[in-house]
């Protein structure tokens, strides 16, 4: 009998660093720290420490796991290595690079490997690694990972990629489907398999829209109520000043979420986003700059005092030295009744973008605002001070943003758009 409970495994949360919970005779249960659980059986064969993967939870239960370890148990009485020890065996031994093609290298251990590559040599992310390393363990380890990967087939790729789709999850299923056709070019060319069948999957899903567009509010009154929500949430502060900053900032979720203090002008009011750390720039190699409201100064002062010393403006909550969580201000709408089809992160940019329109601002002044790219690509090539841009008008209509919203959170009269628009082409 393990010593391990349902209730236990379900309650386990992640810590800073990956630990393991025992369930007794090898099996524990492994929380890392994005929070992904794995089953691991730990045993000594040939006189050699080794490690089974049993699975992901919660697709493999409890029970399941211990069954699982139980059926290894049995194999290892016989003086059989349990399935996928040779794999490991093998694969170390042939180190993922040698000219002979083993059918014993399973698609887990191919697939690991590449991960290991890939995310340090691209310097991907933890929040990109971590999903497509967590797509992998949930829904495609569980039922090809033992698989000798020369021997899988496109329609067994397929019945993977029709597991996922069943659940609804259609743009998993497509970006898992991706990611395997990267590890099998990766295996070819490592010798290890003779061809990807994922290519001869193209077209065997049904189309998914890229463009889909993120949930957002725009309705005047309802986005009074949002903000009266937002002034009424009492989580953490750290929290609370980024959920107060998304509406007024045009900010992509992780912008916000990594902001640093340094970037920080408090005299000039100027938010400065290095070229690395928001999306264009990546392309351009220009920054991002965001004038600041005196309502957005007003909340970066009210969280100075507890992470102004620091590097995060939004440190993480068990690790200073770390943004806070992708999804904290995802969790703190959902907390306040603001479900995924209703309002997302990324809404906020689409309802500044769409209001501040319709009220009769520039396009040219939002498109620089939300950073977006230039689509004319002789004309991006010829400004290339994009971000500089419209910055006084820029300055003027975070302003004008910032007092906007505070009049709709305090239930003042909402003014026509048409009669809006009237008013700031006058102005202007």
């Amino acid at each position: 009998m393990g010593k391990l409970s349902a209730k236990a495994v379900l309650a386990a949360q992640a810590k800073d660093k990956q630990h393991a919970l025992s369930d007794g005779e090898g099996l524990s249960l492994i929380i890392k720290p994005n929070g992904t659980k794995l089953w691991w059986w730990r045993y000594r064969f040939a006189n050699k420490a080794r490690t089974l993967s049993l699975g992901i939870y919660p697709v493999i239960s409890l029970q399941e796991a211990r069954d699982r370890a139980f059926e290894a148990r049995r194999q290892l009485s016989s003086g059989v290595d349990p399935s996928g020890i040779k794999q490991a065996a093998k694969a170390e031994k042939l180190k993922l690079s040698g000219s002979v093609v083993s059918t014993e290298i399973s698609f887990e251990i191919v697939a690991r490997e590449w991960f290991e590559k890939f995310s340090k040599s691209n310097n991907w992310e933890e929040s990109h690694s971590s999903k497509i390393l967590g797509r992998l363990e949930k829904d495609v380890f569980p039922w090809i990972g033992n698989r000798p990967i020369k021997e899988i087939t496109a329609p067994e790729l397929l019945s993977v990629m029709r597991r996922i789709e069943s659940r609804g999850a259609l743009e998993t299923a497509h970006r898992s489907l991706s990611e395997c056709g990267r590890i099998f070019r990766y295996a070819v060319a490592s010798g290890l398999t003779e061809r990807d069948p994922s290519g001869d999957l193209k077209g065997a899903l049904p189309p998914y829209r890229k463009d889909k567009h993120f949930a957002a509010v725009t309705d005047l009154k309802k986005v009074g109520d949002l903000l009266r929500d937002i002034e009424a949430y009492s989580g953490t502060v750290v929290v609370r000043c980024a959920f107060a900053l998304s509406p007024r900032l045009f900010l992509r979720p992780g912008e916000l979420r990594k902001m640093q203090w340094d970037w920080i002008d408090f005299e000039d009011a100027l938010l400065t986003i290095p070229a690395a750390s928001h999306k264009t720039g990546k392309k351009t190699k220009a920054p991002h700059l965001v004038p600041l409201s005196k309502q957005a100064l007003e909340i970066l002062n009210e969280i100075r005092p507890l992470t102004g010393n620091d590097k995060f403006v939004f440190q993480g909550a068990r690790d200073k030295n770390r943004p806070m969580s992708d999804n904290a201000v995802r969790s703190a709408m959902r907390r306040l009744g603001w479900t995924g089809e209703e309002m997302t992160p990324h809404g906020f940019r689409a309802m500044a973008s769409t209001i501040l329109d319709n009220m009769g601002y520039r396009q040219e002044w939002l498109e620089r605002q939300l950073a977006h790219d230039e689509q004319n690509k002789v004309k991006a090539a010829y400004k290339r001070d994009l971000h500089l841009m419209y910055l006084n008008e820029r300055k003027k209509m975070m302003q004008e943003w910032s007092d906007y919203l505070d009049s709709l959170r305090d239930g003042a009269k909402i003014v026509p758009f048409n009669q809006v628009n009237q008013v700031n082409q006058v102005n202007r």
